[in-house]
């Protein structure tokens, strides 16, 4: 611990927000209303699995294809 009695430690300062570390009920249902876009679009990849990597497979070929087809355009 530090020596400094102006810094508080973690557990002093999860006791003051009233969370408690031991209430993990509490805590996973807060973490999920809190989760990021990109936390929340992988979570929705890793359950849909094959349909995902299909559409992430088009989406590359179609901007692969696209810029060819802007190239050979404008060449």
């Amino acid at each position: 611990m530090n020596s400094d009695p102006n810094i508080s430690s973690n557990s002093d300062l999860n006791n003051i927000n009233g969370i408690d570390p031991n209430n993990k009920a509490a805590t996973n249902s807060k973490q999920k209303e809190n989760d990021g876009f990109v936390k929340l679009a992988m979570r929705n990849m890793v359950k849909k699995g094959s349909t995902s990597l299909f559409h992430f497979a088009l989406t590359i070929f179609g901007v692969i294809g696209a810029l060819l087809g802007l190239a050979i355009a404008f060449h």
